[in-house]
């Protein structure tokens, strides 16, 4: 028998219907889309290579937690900057060793600022822009940006370099390469010169011999000429009885 229009209707109705069950079914079943984790600022330093002497010092001095747990937290980001592995052997040698504990830390922070920054931004702040060492031991620790077009580069006061490679660009954080340790005037510069020194006893003792037993060669000693007009006066009498006592 021919099926009629309304069984055709209800068979189609039905069909749609039954086609809306099953994707709201699985709609419910399809697992959530997981949250993103927390950003791996050393693993990515380390996937891109070449600074693992920033990474060995990011663990070290425990600055490479407090990065993460700021990323974590804050609503401004952060911008650091990376020496490479080359940039770290291009100093002088020793430079990482004469540093303390605290310094190593002054260091590593003064390559990181408070703030997210692309490099565009950089040509437009006011330096000198604090970094996160800011207030380490009273020190200023600012960097100053300057630059026109997609060239920037980055002052220390004691070294300069261009900002090369951006291995990442994204809020919350910006991560730059740079070719030199950017070394802190507060750490690095001229040192104030040390007050006079007070005479050694040494030199005091010798300086106190002289002005005592030095005298002036203009000034005979009179006591030996004395004794020699004394002598010579009492010959003279000597003689002169002598001479009476033969007359007499």
């Amino acid at each position: 028998m021919a099926s009629t229009p309304s069984s055709s209707l209800l068979l189609t109705a039905a069909t749609v219907l039954l086609l809306l069950l099953i994707s709201h079914t699985q709609a419910q079943t399809a697992p959530a889309p997981s949250p993103a984790g927390p950003l791996n600022f050393t693993g990515l330093l380390d996937k891109n290579g070449q600074y693992s002497t920033f990474i060995r010092l990011l663990i070290s001095t425990q600055v490479a937690n407090q990065i993460t747990n700021q990323l974590n937290s804050s609503t401004e980001g952060l911008t650091v900057f990376a020496p490479t592995d080359n940039a770290f052997d291009n100093l002088k040698a020793g430079t990482l060793n004469s540093l303390d504990t605290q310094q190593q830390v002054a260091l590593v922070l003064y390559h990181v600022l408070p703030k997210y920054y692309t490099l565009a931004s950089l040509l437009t702040v006011s330096n000198p822009v604090r970094t996160q060492a800011t207030g380490q031991d009273g020190g200023t620790y600012g960097l100053n940006f300057t630059g026109s077009g997609n060239q920037v580069n980055v002052s220390t006061g004691i070294v300069e370099t261009q900002i090369n490679n951006a291995l990442r660009q994204q809020f919350p954080l910006a991560v730059y390469q740079v070719d030199k340790v950017l070394l802190p005037y507060d750490l690095f510069g001229a040192k104030a010169p040390a007050s006079a020194s007070p005479p050694s006893k040494a030199n005091s003792g010798s300086g106190s011999a002289n002005e005592t037993t030095i005298k002036p060669a203009s000034s005979p000693d009179n006591s030996g000429a004395g004794s020699v007009l004394s002598n010579v006066g009492f010959m003279g009498l000597a003689l002169g009885y002598l001479f009476m006592g033969t007359f007499l």
